[in-house]
């Protein structure tokens, strides 16, 4: 599980480098409008195969998005109409933006993403970033994301997609951040046993590297494995359902 994550990461790392420079000379387009309605058709396009972003094919992230040298976000993957991002501050938001605009650095962090709505709940992803050069000077930076729940959803895929010829086998993923839950798609039923912050704590001070136990719900038994996930962010891992065929 470990593995396909940091295989994910690496990729999505790559990935935005390639996006980068393949966008830089849209940053030094003159004429603002235009600017912007070339950059947010370019967002789509190195998406697209064949031609695009090959580490962007199938790629869980939710956003791609262009942030100008002033650190306002420029433009993201959705029509303008629909583009909630466009002039908000990433620069003063996201360390690692400022970083890669000023400083010329790439990377990757978990950032915390405020609600849409009023009085809502925060959401996690993870960030890529990578500053966009042209003529030796940065013009921007690209900035892809993957939600937290998007990355529980892929893991769980890929082992269901792995285990497919096992009939009846029931096989889910969830992450955690802190005491906070993220997942999609996953049974209602099961998300009340999913063990509480506090039980992972302390199996994590009994097993730092990753403990195990199981539960009974409705007279199936599901055996889980907690691990924690450092490479994505403090106090963030992935716990693993599993329940053989009745």
């Amino acid at each position: 599980m470990k593995e396909v994550i940091a295989e994910d990461m690496a990729r999505h790392v790559e990935g935005v480098e390639d996006a980068a420079r393949r966008l830089a000379p849209g940053f030094v387009v003159e004429d603002p409008t235009e600017r912007e309605r070339q950059m947010r058709v370019a967002l789509k396009y190195v998406q697209e195969p064949p031609r695009g972003v090959p580490e962007f094919i199938a790629s869980p992230m939710s956003f791609l998005a262009a942030v100008g040298k002033d650190g306002l976000v420029m433009a993201r993957d959705v029509d303008d109409e629909d583009d909630h991002m466009q002039g908000q501050d990433y620069a003063a938001r996201y360390a690692l933006v400022r970083r890669a605009l000023a400083e010329g650095v790439p990377g990757y962090e978990l950032g915390e993403f405020p609600s849409e709505e009023e009085g809502g709940k925060s959401s996690w992803s993870m960030l890529f970033v990578h500053p966009s050069v042209r003529d030796g000077e940065v013009v921007g930076a690209v900035v892809a994301g993957i939600p937290l729940w998007r990355m529980a959803q892929r893991l769980s895929r890929q082992l269901q997609a792995e285990r497919v010829s096992e009939d009846g086998i029931i096989l889910w993923v969830y992450m955690y951040k802190g005491d906070e839950l993220h997942h999609f798609g996953t049974p209602p039923d099961l998300d009340t046993v999913v063990p509480d912050a506090a039980t992972r704590q302390r199996g994590f001070e009994r097993s730092p590297g990753g403990f195990t136990g199981e539960v009974q719900q409705f007279g199936r038994w599901y055996a889980w494995g907690a691990l924690p996930t450092r490479r994505v962010g403090d106090d963030v891992g992935v716990i693993i359902f599993r329940a053989d065929p009745m």
